[in-house]
């Protein structure tokens, strides 16, 4: 019956593209005029939007204070049960302000009915504030979305536990954070084709994963790419390395000049020859999207 229910949160979710391709314009925006991205929530909700914002750094090479979240009753919060915290309005609010919320900011409400306390003050201070709000809730009548600019609201119906709004609810939550923050980051250039160009290589597989995205995306071999990469201390600089045989000085410097696009970079030195600056993945997928 669980799974059977389960089943039903994709489609609720396919009905939403609309709202979700609306945020994350705004939220990619923001970005690039120096915002963040602020997630505000409480219970479940609160630690599904701590989870999204703690893989940001690690995935897109972005820093910590780029998306963050705001959780009822903080960080105690996300190890045990603190819904009473999400109760007070005001908390919302202060809490949200701690965070010098400006204009540049997106501030996304996370809560299923729509109706939590500490969810509404965050957003009203946030709108007051001139920050663009964002609502993500399962209930399409919510109260709290009169301070939303974009509600985000898919209908997953009744839970197999009725009120357990960690099971299908929780699920769609999951499943549209995750592609909020990232078509986001594809958006602003932090992906090249699926692979993660800004991943943070901390560890040995990790290490590994970005020296097989380098021979992967470049065709070069495991050598050559560990070269490169033992040079230019970035998967990013690397790879223009080995696609263009520049320096690692000029690559990095050349990244800087087209704003660490790597589309953009890569476009403008090929440009001349008329060489395509993509891979193969890339041409692949292009001409699928074609028809």
């Amino acid at each position: 019956m669980i799974n059977r229910e389960d089943r039903l949160v994709p489609g609720a979710v396919a009905r939403e593209l609309a709202s979700i391709s609306r945020a994350v314009e705004v939220i990619a925006k923001s970005i690039q005029q120096g915002g963040r991205l602020i997630y505000v929530g409480a219970g479940t909700s609160g630690r599904l939007a701590a989870l999204d914002a703690a893989e940001c750094p690690p995935t897109f090479g972005v820093p910590s204070r780029l998306v963050q979240a705001v959780v009822a009753g903080g960080r105690r919060a996300l190890t045990r049960a603190a819904e009473g915290k999400e109760d007070s309005a005001t908390q919302g609010a202060r809490d949200l302000a701690a965070k010098k919320i400006g204009a540049h900011d997106v501030v996304l409400g996370v809560s299923a009915s729509g109706s939590t306390p500490y969810v509404m003050g965050a957003l009203r201070f946030a709108r007051q504030r001139g920050a663009t709000t964002v609502l993500l809730t399962s209930n399409r009548n919510s109260p709290v979305r009169r301070w939303a600019d974009i509600t985000v609201a898919p209908q997953t119906g009744p839970e197999v536990i009725a009120g357990s709004t960690r099971m299908k609810a929780g699920t769609a939550q999951k499943l549209i954070l995750n592609m909020l923050s990232t078509a986001a980051m594809i958006r602003l250039g932090r992906v090249y084709n699926n692979w993660m160009l800004d991943l943070s290589m901390t560890n040995q597989k990790l290490r590994t994963r970005g020296l097989r995205i380098l021979e992967q995306a470049t065709g070069a071999s495991a050598t050559k790419a560990k070269r490169a990469l033992a040079q230019s201390g970035s998967l990013r600089v690397a790879l223009v390395m080995l696609r263009t045989g520049m320096s690692a000085t000029e690559a990095r410097r050349w990244l800087q000049r087209n704003g660490r696009n790597l589309w953009q970079a890569l476009a403008l030195h090929f440009s001349s020859s008329g060489e395509y600056a993509g891979s193969s993945h890339s041409a692949k997928m292009s001409l699928r999207e074609k028809g």
